[in-house]
């Protein structure tokens, strides 16, 4: 019995060992995609790569804005990423400091010109959102400028991001910088700040989110998401302030491995890009592409770029225009 049992023990053994390294092969198959992207862009990628025949053989790991681009920075090529979908000026800073991605090989025809390692994913715009009923209501004038913000009538009616927590808020202080002035643009911030009391919200999101449910009259945001509420019936409505629609992208880049390199990495980017985009649009409008049409309110008609390349030292230096 005891010679029966070792068998069938030894047995046992050799059988784990050979399932193992089956397992282990086939985990390091799987492609990593690190991605701060919302769940409808999110959901677009993967039914993408899934229609591709990519199914099961990816991770989709989410992070917000500012985490992720802390991860990139932090570690480099020494990620467990494969695939990276950021806010292009995260990726752009970590290419600088780490040289950490690969050429991508596949044409990239964007409509404005794009680093070789970078394809863009979405494009959103900045704008100023108004509860019309809200607005009427409490008789305030509907404003025109983001300086406009500033006025003393509009104190505990406004809701926006806090830079500190939000790289949507970004889009407000470049427009303000690049309109005013360093001076001039902190001197505002300071008053729309103060007018916005405790409606500095930490979320990009949060101040459309207010405008909705009528605790404000006023916000600044994602333009895209003003559009959709309007779209739907909502009491919202956008207004293009008149220092410009700043934009930002996000993109998509593959980690360069060296010879570790899953070449599968570079054939699903290629997917997110080339067939992914038509669902990420519907929720991102704004052409990036060549050939790429759209109606006219997914995009403003007065689209600003900043003079400096945005870079993290760059929008370290605009948080510190915030006050605190």
């Amino acid at each position: 019995m005891k010679n029966i049992l070792k068998t069938a023990f030894a047995a046992l053994i050799a059988a784990t060992a050979a399932i193992l390294p089956l397992s282990s092969c086939s985990r390091q198959q799987e492609i990593v995609i690190y991605s701060n992207a919302d769940e409808e862009a999110k959901l677009a990628m993967q039914e993408a790569l899934d229609r591709a025949g990519y199914a099961g053989q990816y991770i989709l790991s989410s992070f917000s804005t500012s985490e992720l681009g802390g991860k990139i920075m932090a570690e480099g090529k020494n990620t467990e990423a494969d695939i990276i979908t950021a806010s292009t000026y995260y990726l752009e800073s970590a290419q600088k400091e780490h040289g950490m991605y690969r050429t991508l090989e596949f044409p990239v025809e964007t409509l404005t010109p794009a680093n070789p390692e970078f394809a863009p994913v979405t494009g959103q715009e900045g704008a100023i959102f108004i509860n019309t009923r809200t607005l009427a209501a409490n008789n305030l004038p509907r404003p025109q400028s983001l300086k406009d913000l500033a006025r003393p009538e509009y104190k505990g009616h406004i809701s926006i991001p806090n830079l500190r927590s939000s790289s949507t808020a970004w889009l407000m202080v470049q427009a303000l910088v690049h309109a005013y002035g360093e001076q001039e643009a902190t001197r505002i911030l300071k008053e729309i700040v103060a007018n916005a009391g405790p409606h500095l919200e930490n979320s990009g999101s949060a101040p459309l989110k207010k405008a909705r449910a009528g605790e404000v009259s006023i916000a600044f945001g994602l333009r895209h998401q003003a559009v959709a509420d309007k779209k739907s019936g909502l009491p919202i409505d956008y207004i293009d302030p008149t220092e410009g629609n700043y934009i930002l992208t996000e993109s998509i880049a593959v980690v360069d491995k060296g010879d570790k390199t899953n070449p599968l990495a570079m054939k699903m980017a290629e997917i997110i890009v080339k067939e992914g985009r038509q669902g990420i649009r519907k929720t991102y409008p704004a052409p990036l592409y060549k050939g790429e049409t759209s109606t006219a309110d997914a995009q403003s008609d007065n689209i600003r770029t900043y003079p400096e390349p945005l870079t993290v030292d760059l929008l370290r230096k605009h948080q510190n225009l915030m006050p605190h």
